[in-house]
């Protein structure tokens, strides 16, 4: 007889970056649905945050809470760890979903733009696993990165947004080999999952494919759901380690 997933998971605490809205939020839900207590983190978007939580915290009381911070700030990575501490005294699963993401073409490149990429995508999810590992350890828990599958294919005018999830990529398998056996480490790769959400400098979105068959072998774009069962897959896997998850329809085919 399978096991309700609600009542196993009852009481656990998983910490998810970004998670005031888009893939970040559908993650939440899923997993709050799935029995977690969920740990909100923003840094910009304090109302989606809390709207969120009260949704959250109205289908189960105290089962969400809204943490800020910076996370190019390490002072400010290390209080998130040990805010989510105090609140719920365990971390069963990190996800570092927060992430920065818009073009940066070869001729126009600055090191503010590297460091700011870089810092959110690849260094922050690093110190974040480093902040919540004894937590992670105690709990034989879980981490799971949320990649991009440009960070194999590469993309065009995204250079060091590319370069950073590669890096990213690459934090995934390093840390599975040396955190297991006591945290396994995973990553996703979604494709086209969401429109971008920036605009150009006429305020027009040029990014999203116009194409649908370029968008996957499915000719149809994914759904934020979709990125959030792969991270419940991966979670409840217990023999799954070391791995990038590609949910992309099958777009990496087509390079």
């Amino acid at each position: 007889m399978k096991a309700d997933l609600s009542t196993v998971n009852a009481g656990k605490v998983a910490l998810i970056t970004g998670s005031a809205a888009r893939i970040g939020a559908s993650i939440a839900k899923h997993l709050h649905k799935a029995g977690f207590n969920i740990a909100l983190h923003y840094n910009h978007s304090q109302h989606a945050a809390e709207t969120l939580s009260k949704e959250l915290n109205d289908i189960r009381t105290n089962s969400a809470y809204c943490f800020e911070a910076d996370l190019k700030n390490l002072k400010a990575i290390q209080q998130l760890a040990k805010n989510t501490l105090t609140h719920w005294d365990k971390i069963d699963v990190l996800i570092n979903n927060a992430s920065s993401f818009y073009p940066t073409p070869l001729n126009d490149i600055t090191e503010e733009q590297w460091q700011d990429l870089a810092g959110t995508n690849a260094l922050a999810p690093a110190f974040l696993c480093k902040a919540c590992f004894p937590a992670l350890q105690l709990s034989k828990g879980c981490i799971i990165n949320i990649s991009d599958i440009a960070a194999s294919t590469g993309r065009t005018d995204f250079l060091f947004y590319s370069m950073a999830k590669a890096a990213l990529n690459n934090l995934t398998r390093s840390l599975a080999r040396e955190l297991a056996p006591d945290i396994r480490v995973n990553a996703i790769a979604p494709g086209a999952i969401l429109p971008p959400n920036f605009s150009t400098s006429d305020g027009v979105n040029n990014t999203t494919e116009s194409d649908p068959l370029s968008i996957s072998c499915l000719n149809y774009p994914g759904k934020a759901e979709d990125i959030a069962y792969a991270a419940e897959f991966l979670i409840n896997n217990t023999y799954t380690n070391g791995q990038v998850l590609n949910v992309d329809g099958g777009k990496r085919l087509k390079f």
